[in-house]
């Protein structure tokens, strides 16, 4: 079954980023959360629920996305509640997967994860590319510091 959607792109611009900013935004998670990179522990926590689970399911193990993926977690007492990672992996970069789950949305986490993959990104001289699934994406990825660049059409495939 396929379901036609619109998606939308994101400019693929190189210094773009006020690293500045980034680092504030990092410094900005609520109090009683925490970031975390994404290791062995955080990987099988993507695993494990629905909501999260495309933090990391591109990658087959946890070996391989210690090897090719790159993320950053949000805990609260130990429970992940959002988290930003490598979708997937390419040559010089990867494409960002972000999600909060449901009842820590609109408290600033995924800003401050995606903040802060951004930045492990550009220490790795990788490029950290966004494509938005909707609206909120766009506007988040502009508060990051990227720049709108157009709408396309996109077939979401599921099988059943």
């Amino acid at each position: 079954m396929k379901k036609k959607v619109t998606r939308y792109a994101i400019k693929k611009e190189q210094d773009t980023f006020d690293t500045e900013k980034l680092e504030q935004a990092v410094l900005s998670i609520a109090d009683g959360y925490e970031l975390k990179m994404i290791e062995e522990t955080e990987y099988y926590m993507c695993q494990s629920k629905g909501w999260s689970r495309s933090l990391v399911s591109q990658y087959k193990d946890y070996e391989t996305y210690k090897k090719l993926g790159l993320g950053v977690a949000v805990l609260k007492d130990g429970d992940l509640v959002a988290g930003a990672s490598s979708y997937s992996t390419y040559d010089k970069g990867i494409e960002i997967e972000i999600d909060t789950r449901e009842d820590h949305r609109r408290k600033g986490l995924a800003y401050a994860c995606g903040a802060k993959l951004i930045l492990e990104c550009l220490k790795r001289d990788l490029y950290p590319s966004w494509d938005a699934q909707n609206k909120w994406s766009v506007a988040l990825a502009e508060k990051l510091g990227y720049h709108f660049s157009h709408e396309y059409v996109a077939y979401e495939v599921a099988e059943y």
